[in-house]
């Protein structure tokens, strides 16, 4: 058996050790970087954490089907093949793993050889399908500002890239502190508009008795206090871009407003007798889900569809793996120049920490601590002991709670760290601060195949 060019990630999940441990073993021989999994919760999970090339799942788990996990895969990760396993092997069932979305359908047991070249033949069609799409192709340049070689940031870049080809309507959507502004940012500054004005309007941060009048303008006298009249935001980005943030913030009256601008390309200042022409980009972008919103009545339908022919969709940072150690690098550069400090060293320690953070604030979450370590650490180095004493302790992480048993939080976090090391138990011991003998016993205990 030749062993492959590229050494690929597999997620094995199967409820029989026996069946994980004989995989685990015949994949890595052939320099497969493999992860496990026992159930399809912890499947999930893991496909969360770790980017993976191929799924082989069984057929039948004690909290789902294997079927379960190849719906998910298919619906959520594009770039991932999935290969199904049983001991219950079928035609009809091969029928359906294979309708459902899985590669190959392998029945139990099978020899070496043939589950060898089952998974050489699958990584062989994604290797093929990736240099067709160009994915085999270096990470992307990083459009203004914005910093990323996951392959969630590297999607960004691509939609950025279609984004800006077009004059098409953008809605983009992620968490608060993901960078969606520079996102707009960066399409209106690829795009032929990039000389024209590009103005950013915080929707949820006007009164809504000032909203129209600050979008559209007004005239003289159109109201106590207009003693003059006053172009809107949409005639200052006539020949560029508009980036209304927090669009879900506009009220009913508003959106029928905005609706009208979208369909017409026409404004009607507050108070004036006519509508006038604009030639305005509108780029959108929004935390919430616009989809829930228009089923409660809270967000008009018509107008979610005239904004979302183009979507982009930011991934929170968790999601964006090693991005975490560039985008510290860059804001620690950064910074020291700004205070003008020497730029501190991040210990490995403290890198593991701040790769295994939830981050709910994302970017700008990250971005802010990144600068108080900068201007309070006096040490050249930062330390665990340098950061907030909420990020120290596996116990205090967002959405653990307090409520758990010791053992469950410690091997939570062996596993976590197992993840981030690579699997590599050595490396594992290392940040664990204990000896390869304990974290043997521990991964016995708590049932972990490392």
């Amino acid at each position: 058996m030749v062993r492959p060019a590229d050494t690929s990630t597999v997620l094995v999940v199967d409820d029989a050790p026996n069946t994980v441990e004989l995989i685990q073993r015949q994949l890595a021989v052939e320099g497969y970087r493999i992860f496990t999994a026992a159930n399809v919760a912890d499947a999930i999970g893991a496909l969360q954490r770790v980017p993976v090339d191929l799924v082989i799942a069984d057929l039948k788990m004690p909290d789902g089907s294997g079927l379960d996990l190849v719906r998910h895969v298919r619906e959520n990760y594009r770039d991932i093949e999935v290969m199904m396993v049983t001991g219950y092997a079928s035609i009809d069932g091969a029928v359906t793993a294979v309708k459902a979305g899985a590669e190959e359908y392998l029945a139990k047991p099978f020899t070496e050889e043939e589950l060898l070249t089952a998974v050489a033949r699958v990584l062989g069609k994604l290797r093929v399908r990736r240099a067709a799409a160009g994915d085999g192709m270096p990470p992307l340049r990083a459009p203004h500002g914005l910093i990323g070689e996951s392959p969630a940031m590297q999607e960004v870049f691509r939609a950025i890239a279609k984004a800006a080809a077009t004059t098409a309507t953008v809605l983009i959507t992620g968490e608060s502190g993901t960078g969606k502004e520079l996102v707009a940012r960066a399409i209106h500054y690829g795009s032929a508009r990039a000389s024209g004005p590009f103005v950013a309007i915080n929707c949820g941060g006007i009164p809504e008795g000032l909203i129209e009048s600050e979008l559209f303008g007004h005239v003289k006298g159109a109201f106590t206090g207009a003693t003059e009249s006053r172009a809107g935001f949409f005639q200052t980005a006539d020949g560029g871009t508009i980036f209304l943030d927090e669009i879900a913030e506009l009220k009913t009256p508003m959106q029928v407003s905005l609706l009208r601008v979208l369909q017409d390309k026409e404004v009607r200042m507050v108070g004036a007798p006519r509508t006038q022409k604009v030639d305005v980009r509108i780029v959108a972008a929004t935390n919430k889900d616009l989809v829930a919103l228009a089923k409660k009545g809270l967000f008009r339908e018509d107008l979610f569809f005239r904004l979302n022919v183009v979507s982009i969709a930011v991934p929170p940072l968790r999601e964006r793996g090693d991005d975490v150690l560039l985008l510290a690098r860059h804001f620690v550069g950064k910074f020291a120049e700004e205070f003008d400090k020497p730029a501190p060293r991040l210990s490995d320690a403290a890198i593991e920490v701040l790769r295994g953070n939830d981050w709910p604030g994302n970017v700008r979450e990250f971005e802010n601590l990144i600068q108080r370590l900068v201007v309070m650490t006096e040490s050249d180095v930062v330390d665990v002991s340098d950061l907030p004493v909420s990020m120290r302790f596996s116990a205090a992480r967002p959405g653990g709670g307090v409520n758990r048993a010791l053992a469950e939080v410690e091997a939570e976090h062996i596993r976590d760290v197992l993840v981030a090391s690579g699997g590599n138990r050595t490396r594992a011991a290392e940040i664990l601060r204990i000896d390869r003998k304990t974290l043997r016993q521990k991964l016995r205990a708590y049932g972990i195949e490392g």
